[in-house]
């Protein structure tokens, strides 16, 4: 028995499922899941001393690579002064000073700790703001799991085939409209039918949660045309698209400005730490300055805001970074789409699909949930396998993203397509 297997005993035994997130359990492509003793680069190290490259990133986080060594020395350091304080720091200030500069809609924000915090907030300070109770969201895009925003969310749930969770009170939900991605239509009808109701229309500017879904030209125009001819707002949830896309996160790279956005995983530069943001005035909603109230004893934490800023220092320094990122993202997919089948890209960002016809190469498109939830999963496990015997880690999952980091080489992409080529289904 090797040592993850006997860790995953150990831990099915005190942890649900022994996972501390479901997708970790591998149930989407069977078998058991290895447990990591460390990363370097773009590389994981299991507990057994097997290397993987890794095309996870710690589900986007690691777009540096794991621990990249400027990142390290600047944490190590603040873990000396402490680790945690539950009073202001100057990094805070920093932090917020550098993202207000890199995204132009941001003026004012504030750190918590996880995406799903963030977007939370986020909506609560857009009903604040609008005094209206409904929202807008799309089947298939994931914001976290707080109550009123798990309905047909995407990612794990997805994977798991369950489109809403137990313990989720219906009351909680009722508020919750659904439209359908990458169609405005839809957003269209529930606002004229909800007139002077709906507070704000949430949406991933790039879905990552069912897979890399990216918007059709004119969709997020027309979201930003339509919740400003109702008095809506619109937030776009970055927790994944933010620093990821480009510095300027998914209004550099969309061109399209929202009134709210949520940031997570490469802003802290893989600690825990999130933030959501916008203009001024609506975020002066926010306790102390108004009537919205959210706190959080860890917000702001010191480690973790010296690992974002180290981050996002480097990323700002070297914006080429971007461009190599973007160029091993575009190698992958042409490698994919040989073999067939239907690929999404954003920058860094992609998903192969096995989408229904993919072994004639006639696989057709995936623009929204249901598309996605036509693949074919079971090929997608059997693709998993393959990859990980040849040591390359890419999710367990059909309904998640592939990241690229700085730290894929060349030589590493090329191996990859190589392995890719290989695959027999």
């Amino acid at each position: 028995m090797g040592r993850s297997e006997e860790l995953f005993k150990r831990a099915q035994k005190c942890i649900p499922g022994g996972v501390n997130s479901p997708v970790r359990a591998f149930g989407a492509v069977g078998g058991q899941p290895f447990f990591a003793e460390r990363a370097k680069g773009a590389y994981l190290y299991d507990a057994d001393q097997n290397r993987y490259l890794d095309y996870v990133c710690s589900w986007g986080p690691a777009i540096l690579g794991h621990a990249h060594p400027e990142v390290v020395e600047e944490v190590q350091k603040a873990c000396v002064d402490g680790l945690t304080f539950g009073v202001c720091t100057q990094k805070e200030v920093e932090l917020a000073e550098l993202v207000t500069e890199c995204v132009p809609d941001i003026e004012m924000l504030r750190l918590v700790n996880s995406g799903t915090e963030a977007v939370m907030s986020s909506v609560r300070v857009a009903r604040g703001f609008t005094g209206r109770d409904k929202i807008i969201k799309f089947a298939g895009n994931y914001h976290g799991h707080s109550d009123g925003l798990l309905v047909k969310a995407g990612s794990g749930l997805m994977t798991a085939c369950v489109p809403d969770s137990a313990g989720v009170p219906a009351s909680c939900a009722a508020d919750t409209l659904m439209a359908v991605y990458n169609d405005a239509a839809s957003v269209r009808r529930l606002l004229e039918e909800n007139t002077g109701q709906v507070a704000a229309v949430v949406v991933e500017p790039v879905a990552a949660n069912m897979g890399v879904v990216v918007p059709k030209p004119g969709f997020l125009e027309e979201l930003r045309r339509l919740t400003r001819a109702h008095g809506a707002l619109l937030i776009f949830d970055e927790v994944i698209t933010g620093f990821r896309l480009a510095l300027g996160g998914a209004t550099a790279y969309t061109k399209v400005s929202a009134d709210l956005h949520t940031f997570g995983k490469i802003i802290g530069g893989g600690m825990p730490l999130a933030a959501y943001g916008g203009k001024k005035e609506i975020m002066s909603c926010v306790a102390p300055l108004g009537p919205v109230y959210q706190a959080g004893t860890l917000s702001g934490n010191p480690v973790a805001v010296t690992a974002g800023l180290a981050t996002l220092r480097i990323l700002k320094a070297h914006t080429e970074i971007y461009d190599q990122i973007d160029r091993q993202g575009a190698r992958l997919e042409a490698a994919y789409r040989k073999r067939g089948l239907t690929v999404n890209r954003a920058g860094s960002l992609l998903s192969a699909f096995f989408t229904p016809g993919w072994r004639e190469g006639a696989g057709g498109s995936v623009e929204n949930y249901e598309d996605a939830c036509r693949c074919d999963k079971d090929a997608f496990a059997r693709y998993f396998w393959h990859m990980l015997s040849q040591g390359i880690y890419v999710a367990p999952s059909q309904f998640e993203a592939m990241f690229v980091s700085a730290a894929h080489t060349d030589e590493m992409i090329g191996d990859t397509c190589k392995a890719v080529e290989a695959w027999r289904p």
